[in-house]
């Protein structure tokens, strides 16, 4: 096995062993950001700064990864991605933009601890997805439910912009 793959295995099985640990966490925690940020959780920076360190990796790690992928000529390849990186690149681009902009937005900075939390799993997220979709889909053309996926992935760019 080589060291992709074995990154990648471990990666996905990283995602799932924190899922239980998230899920139950945030039942009993308020998570602290947004509206409801508090006191508690360590330093804090300026919410738009913390929004684009945070939400980074999604882009540049995508960038980055994508072109060294199996699948990076093919064109199908590039149509699975860019719902992806289109949502990535509002929250990480436009979103502190506008919250910067905003004369009416809370003045609270943003806990450094949630902002490293949120870069790790972005790291995380940010990798399998483009290794997924670069390097190891390798059925495109058998894929009798790309054109479904790649609507999904549209509207949720669409609808899960802010």
């Amino acid at each position: 096995m080589d060291s992709d793959h074995t990154l990648s295995h471990y990666s996905l099985l990283g995602l799932y062993l924190i899922f239980l640990p998230t899920w139950i966490s945030l039942y009993f925690l308020q998570a602290p950001y947004g509206k409801h940020n508090h006191l508690g959780w360590g330093p804090i920076i300026s919410p738009p700064l913390a929004w684009f360190f945070m939400e980074s990796p999604t882009l540049w790690l995508t960038l980055l990864l994508f072109p060294f992928g199996q699948q990076f000529s093919n064109p199908k390849s590039f149509l699975l991605i860019s719902p992806y990186l289109l949502h990535y690149f509002n929250h990480t681009v436009l979103y502190p933009l506008r919250l910067s902009r905003n004369k009416n937005a809370p003045s609270k900075g943003f806990s450094v601890s949630i902002a490293f939390m949120a870069f790790g799993f972005n790291l995380l997220n940010a990798y399998l997805q483009a290794r997924w979709v670069s390097h190891y889909k390798d059925d495109y053309e058998r894929d009798e439910f790309f054109w479904w996926k790649f609507l999904c992935g549209l509207l949720i760019f669409v609808f899960g912009c802010d």
